[in-house]
């Protein structure tokens, strides 16, 4: 394990790295790619044993997503990055001409990715795609929740990359706390909050940029127009998939009055479905990351109308599938990312209601709207604003390389995933380019009216 006071020399070897132009190369670039592919299929029973030993995930979801999110993310990388890198040609200005006007991507340099407990490997592997694929050096902080995946990545990733222009950092706080006292060429961090504010405290000491994978509370609109069968299976899905700990899970549901009772009854039916009589029981639902974080549900849940679910075993850190009929709005239920498999269902008199509903509260990570009706879609799209919406459907749209992936206001700065990190993680820098034949002397003191009225007409 990286000790804290190692750090410094660990970036150093890394940055006399980047200095020496190594990952600049596009075959190089490439090569590095091809190998993450390779880790995620030579070592999947490795990860999968990892994964099930922190968070009890099932084969299936660690294929989707994890393993198979960043071998999907690294093949789509490779096949479109001679395109990428290439120079684009923008249009010169007549003033100056002859000449021309091109955009280079060049690599930041050294970047640092915190990896946050929910999806402790895809969260590291996924980011890092887009920094090979710009060129860059990368410095990786895993979650010290996620223990086990924390070691394998340690473990395995530095015999597939460069060991000179890759590092794995394990710790906690003060491994943390000694990165961030150095100096990156750009920072992502997925994660909450209040961490987020420490880190981009730190960055700003060496002006170093940032994106910010945060979260939120990612409200679901459920219309009367809509397929409710399917709502149900689409949405108890996208919130109960990793315990409901994902960042763009399904947050609460606001549902029309005329159909609230029937929506609820087959959000009830699909769990069973999915699950089991007994979830617990489950091969395929996932545990709480730690006891703290089950124990916070035993308190968000005091109090509340439980229509289905409700147990909690902080021991085995579980916490079934539940679901809370109308919590009151100024609950902790419903003033902080529940991140967990716990649903609020609120039922709304009209959809004008809960579209004032979420345009009360902060800009949310995801906004997800079942209807068939194409103005209540209009009303939702014109007046909300959030990271990603999605329509008819829950948390599908991460599996879309051609969408960019990011926050606004409190859930976060900045995208990734396909061109979008290659983009993140590049600098596109200008480049304008002319030869000595021909000088026009008009731009050159002293000046009068010709030239004035000259530059006016050209420019």
């Amino acid at each position: 394990m990286t000790t804290a006071e190692s750090i410094p020399d660990v970036l150093q070897r890394v940055r006399a790295t980047f200095t020496t132009g190594k990952t600049r190369p596009i075959e190089w670039r490439l090569h590095q790619l091809g190998e993450l592919a390779r880790m995620m299929r030579e070592h999947e029973a490795d990860f999968a044993e990892a994964l099930q030993a922190d968070l009890h995930k099932g084969s299936f979801e660690t294929a989707l997503s994890e393993l198979g999110f960043v071998a999907s993310e690294a093949k789509y990388a490779s096949k479109h990055l001679h395109r990428w890198a290439r120079p684009k040609r923008v249009t010169t200005p007549m003033m100056a001409l002859p000449g021309s006007s091109y955009i280079q991507p060049e690599p930041k340099g050294v970047v640092l990715i915190i990896a946050p407990w929910n999806y402790p490997l895809s969260m590291v592997c996924a980011p890092l795609v887009g920094a090979i694929a710009a060129g860059n050096c990368a410095v990786m902080k895993p979650s010290e929740v996620t223990t086990n995946t924390s070691a394998a990545i340690a473990r395995i990733l530095p015999r597939y990359l460069d060991k000179d222009a890759f590092a794995v950092v394990e710790g906690g706080v003060p491994e943390t706390t000694e990165l961030l006292e150095n100096q990156f060429d750009h920072i992502l961090y997925t994660g909450n909050e209040r961490v987020a504010r420490i880190v981009m405290t730190a960055a700003a000491k060496h002006l170093t940029p940032c994106t910010l994978e945060l979260g939120g509370k990612s409200p679901c609109l459920v219309d009367k127009s809509a397929n409710l069968e399917v709502a149900a299976s689409r949405i108890a899905w996208g919130k109960f998939i990793n315990a409901g700990q994902t960042c763009v899970a399904p947050d609460h549901v606001l549902v029309h009055k005329a159909v609230a009772t029937q929506f609820t009854e087959l959000l009830a039916a699909k769990i069973k479905e999915f699950y089991g009589e007994d979830p617990g029981q489950s091969p395929d639902y996932c545990r709480i990351a730690s006891e703290r974080h089950a124990a916070r549900f035993a308190r968000l849940l005091e109090g509340q109308r439980i229509h289905t679910g409700g147990q909690v075993d902080v021991a085995k850190r579980y916490v079934a599938p539940t679901i809370v009929l109308d919590p009151a709005p100024d609950s902790e239920l419903m003033q902080e990312e529940i991140f967990g498999p716990v649903l609020p269902i609120i039922t709304v008199d009209e959809m004008h209601h809960a579209i004032k509903f979420v345009a009360d509260r902060p800009k949310p990570l995801a906004l997800y709207l079942f209807t068939k009706s194409k103005a209540l879609e209009a009303a939702v799209l014109d007046k909300l604003s959030a990271g990603s919406v999605c329509i008819n459907d829950a948390v599908i749209f991460m599996v879309s390389p051609e969408l960019p992936f990011g926050g606004i206001g409190n859930s976060g700065m900045g995208r990734y995933t396909g061109w979008y990190g290659f983009e993140t993680f590049s600098h596109m820098k200008p480049v304008m380019k002319r030869g000595f034949r021909f000088d026009a002397p008009m731009r050159y003191p002293p000046y009068n009216d010709f030239k004035r009225r000259f530059m006016e007409l050209v420019r």
